[in-house]
């Protein structure tokens, strides 16, 4: 039987609709994880969310084996000083010797990094859409990210709310003919969508709601559906837009760049999705290369720990085997 590592780090990954906790040994070996629900510290701030964080942290960690770092890669530290305020209330919590705070798109692009060099672009599309880019030199350039306000377009909340305005157009006779108005409906089990509308507006039913008509999104699609897949494409080309920006910005359209997919409405792999952003990310950086994430983005943050604590090679291997056993 081996024993049990005699040191670890402590990764997390927070998003807008679940929070991943692990406890890694420096060797690679997970020890124990945690899953808990979605976190926003702009709108909770930073030390109620890392209190939430907290009662994850403690599931983990109570086998007592000393944690050397901690990464915490979360959504919705999107400005240098909301960084800096979650990354105070984690070092207050005492997890760790030392912590980094970062956003949780790192976490997407080192997971999708296995034996290549930590460089390269990473967007994320889950409950929103963010991008980050890193050149060899260690050059990083990032985006706001705050939704419509900055310039965004996509992500699961932003898909249901483009779905809606189609579905209820296409039933009220404003829009052309959906097979998006029936499939909405029956995703919120009411008889029309207008019933939905009015749900939602009056709180009766959680906004939350929306981010889950991604795959009806995509059902509609393959099913031919024309308007449905104008909005599969507008995402292919929101995603590309992103992954291109950053890689002009650091002078990497013309390197064999890695751009790291992750999120849950891109690891759905919809095939038209897919297609639409290789074949435009082709036409213009022929020669970079596009990887989906195929490990929970906590795997990422937990690596990000590994690098900080020089743990050898065969840890990351290690740790990327105990997420598919």
């Amino acid at each position: 039987m081996a024993s049990a590592p005699k040191a670890a780090i402590l990764a997390l990954d927070g998003g807008n609709s679940k929070t991943d906790v692990a406890l890694v040994g420096t060797d690679g070996t997970l020890i124990d994880s945690a899953r808990g629900g979605g976190i926003n510290s702009q709108e909770a701030g930073a030390e109620a969310t890392v209190r939430v964080l907290d009662e994850l942290v403690r599931q983990v960690t109570s086998s007592g084996i000393p944690v050397l770092h901690t990464v915490a890669c979360l959504a919705n530290a999107d400005l240098p000083e909301e960084e800096e305020e979650l990354a105070e209330a984690v070092r207050v919590q005492g997890w760790s010797p030392t912590s980094t705070v970062i956003n949780d798109t790192f976490a997407i692009l080192r997971a999708g990094l296995q034996n290549e060099p930590h460089w390269g672009v990473a967007v994320v599309c889950g409950a929103g859409i963010n991008c980050v880019g890193v050149a060899p030199d260690d050059r990083v350039t990032r985006f706001l990210a705050l939704g419509q306000l900055t310039g965004d377009w996509g992500g699961g909340y932003g898909l249901g709310c483009e779905v809606m305005w189609h579905a209820i157009r296409g039933e009220d006779g404003r829009g052309p003919r959906t097979l998006l108005t029936r499939a909405v409906a029956d995703y919120f089990e009411l008889p029309k969508v207008e019933d939905a509308a009015i749900g939602l507006h009056k709180s009766k039913i959680a906004d939350g709601l929306l981010n889950g008509l991604s795959p009806v999104l995509f059902r509609a699609s393959a099913d031919g559906d024309t308007v449905a897949q104008g909005i599969v494409d507008h995402l292919a080309e929101e995603i590309s837009i992103l992954a291109l920006t950053a890689m002009r910005r650091l002078d990497l359209t013309e390197l064999a760049t890695p751009v790291i997919l992750g999120g849950g409405v891109i690891t759905a792999r919809d095939p038209r999705l897919i297609n639409g952003i290789a074949s435009r990310l082709a036409a213009e950086a022929p020669q970079a290369w596009m990887r989906i994430i195929d490990v929970p983005p906590v795997v990422g943050a937990a690596l990000l720990a590994l690098d900080h604590v020089l743990a050898e090679p065969s840890a990351e291997s290690r740790l990327r085997a105990g997420y598919h056993p």
